[in-house]
């Protein structure tokens, strides 16, 4: 069985580095990030036309690479987690849960008995076509399978001490535009309001011996966000990066070329 990036990363007390899949679901995309020297991906399902069918494909194609590929999925509904864990994820991102009810049958959905009730479907993609043997397997699926609980509302942060301690969580992820435009401030990152939420949630992370995740938009939020105690990071979503990088670049050949047409 295939050793995951992520829990490797984690275990050697490192902070884990991804990036979130939004619009190039190409089937290059994985060496690319694999060139990239990326720890773990979020393909995205909520925000996105990735169906279950693209996301397998997705996943297939970060076989071929060490990274640790994660799915958000739609809504936290068994068909869209069990699903995409047959298909071969590493781990599951949920957007907006709110109490520790809904992350126990966030759990229940993606762990095997004792732990869970997925159901079984051996020898299909995630295990490569080759029928394991199901003891070790499940053992190894329970162990290895990340779930990402995003908290993005008051609900979720008052909450977040019990979600943290519900078996099977591994990490809490602060969805920080949707966390503060249900406080009433979207945008507004420095907001007391915002950060005391921030600093609500890595205290109940490290509480409970549990990953604090965040997507920063620039350095600056990175180096916060890290001080504040945040320990999985992934950087930008892959529309943000390009379009940033392309307007800086192409602003700078704009000002070669006018430096060019004044002389």
């Amino acid at each position: 069985m295939k050793p995951n990036r992520f829990r490797k990363v984690v275990a050697e007390g490192r902070i884990p580095v991804g990036h979130m899949i939004m619009e190039f679901g190409t089937r290059g995309i994985a060496m690319i990030h694999k060139a990239a020297d990326l720890d773990f991906v979020v393909i995205d399902m909520e925000h996105t036309g990735f169906d279950t069918e693209r996301v397998a494909d997705l996943v297939a194609f970060y076989k071929a690479t060490d990274i640790a590929p994660f799915v958000r999925v739609p809504q936290p509904l068994y068909h869209f987690l069990a699903r995409t864990l047959d298909a071969g994820a590493l781990g599951v991102m949920i957007g907006n849960v709110e109490t520790p009810e809904q992350a126990k049958s966030i759990v229940e959905a993606v762990k095997y008995a004792p732990l869970g009730k997925r159901g079984l479907g051996l020898g299909t993609a995630h295990n490569d076509y080759v029928v394991p043997d199901p003891v070790a397997y499940l053992q190894y699926a329970n162990e290895n399978t990340t779930v990402i609980c995003q908290i993005e509302s008051p609900l979720g942060v008052s909450n977040v001490e019990a979600i943290c301690a519900t078996p099977g969580v591994d990490c809490v992820w602060v969805g920080h535009f949707d966390l503060s435009s249900a406080l009433g401030i979207p945008g507004q990152f420095q907001h007391p309001d915002f950060l005391a939420s921030l600093q609500a949630v890595v205290a109940a992370a490290h509480k409970h011996h549990k990953l604090a995740g965040i997507q920063p938009g620039d350095a600056a939020q990175a180096d916060q966000w890290i001080a504040l105690g945040f320990n999985v990071i992934s950087w930008k979503a892959d529309i943000a990066l390009y379009r940033s990088a392309l307007q800086t670049e192409i602003q700078a050949l704009r000002a070669k070329l006018s430096k060019q047409a004044c002389s």
